[in-house]
């Protein structure tokens, strides 16, 4: 018995993916296909964009530059597997192979959320205190915000991989999703996951959960602030920008929340696949529509990044 459980402690995952069904996977690799790399594309040049514009060195843009790096890099953790996945006979993958993609995907999750949370506390010092954002918002306190936000997220990270280092698998190693999430690995193993999943729910709300309470606060004072405007036109402008901002973190956070706040016994892989699929590949992909594509600072560098041209800080 000792030697069948230390056999199937060595053996490698089997991530069984989006659909087990043969119909399914091309369609399914030429959509997230063009998801992945219309992600990739968005996020790669708005942080091109703004290295390359003297006129987007604001804080926002500092922050927004983080943002769509570490989007870039989040996607990147699980969709090109994925596509692999979806053409390939061999899905397989070792124990080592499942903690590192665990690790870099939590990590850089958690770092999602808290620039989230950066983005949404400067716009809130820049509407709500316009005569103290050049010392609230220095570049002093965007850098200690982002590598704080890097740093939690990587301890935050490694606590949970140590952990799940420890578990044994001795039953199945099919894993049900497209990439080694947490909640499908611990319904696989044999061990007592009571203490991981007691993280999550303290631990883990803490870098989750209090991010999005931040942001909510932040915008329930911004729309405040909105409804003062003298302006009408300014008024619906501004509504419209809050509110896709809102409908794509509450999607963001929502999803998360939802996946992972939940005991193991009550998760089902197929709603958590989908769930999943909304925070991995989705909310990624619209970051750049919604906080840059649509600013006219931000279509201004991307025209001089095509053309070549610079842009100096006097002509933004």
């Amino acid at each position: 018995m000792d030697a069948a459980n230390e056999s199937s402690e060595g053996a490698p995952f089997i991530l069984l993916g989006l659909t087990t069904s043969h119909g399914q996977r091309w369609p399914l690799f030429v959509l997230f296909l063009v998801l992945y790399v219309a992600g990739i594309l968005g996020n790669g040049l708005i942080v091109a964009a703004i290295r390359a514009s003297l006129a987007l060195h604001a804080p926002m843009y500092f922050l927004l530059a983080h943002l769509s790096f570490a989007d870039l890099c989040f996607t990147s953790i699980t969709v090109p597997k994925m596509l692999a996945n979806l053409l390939a006979h061999d899905r397989s993958i070792s124990l080592a192979g499942c903690l590192t993609q665990m690790y870099f995907f939590f990590a850089l999750g958690v770092t999602d959320s808290c620039l989230l949370a950066a983005m949404a506390y400067d716009r809130y010092v820049a509407i709500q205190h316009p005569l103290h954002y050049a010392t609230r918002m220095s570049r002093t306190v965007c850098t200690a915000m982002v590598g704080t936000a890097w740093l939690v997220s990587h301890i935050h990270s490694l606590l949970h991989i140590l952990l799940m280092a420890r578990l044994s698998f001795c039953a199945s190693h099919q894993v049900p999703h497209f990439f080694c999430d947490h909640q499908p690995l611990l319904r696989l193993s044999c061990s007592d996951t009571r203490h991981i999943q007691l993280l999550i729910f303290t631990e883990g709300a803490a870098v989750v959960v209090t991010p999005f309470l931040l942001i909510l606060a932040s915008y329930g004072a911004i729309t405040t602030a909105i409804i003062q405007l003298p302006s009408a036109s300014g008024r619906l402008r501004a509504v419209s920008t809050c509110g896709s901002h809102l409908a794509v973190v509450s999607l963001f956070y929502g999803t998360v929340i939802a996946v992972y706040f939940q005991p193991t016994s009550r998760y089902e892989a197929e709603q958590g696949r989908v769930a999943t699929v909304m925070y991995t590949v989705v909310t990624p992909m619209l970051n750049p529509v919604i906080y840059s594509l649509r600013n006219h600072d931000v279509q201004g560098a991307l025209r001089a990044l095509f053309t070549g041209r610079r842009i100096l800080a006097s002509e933004s």
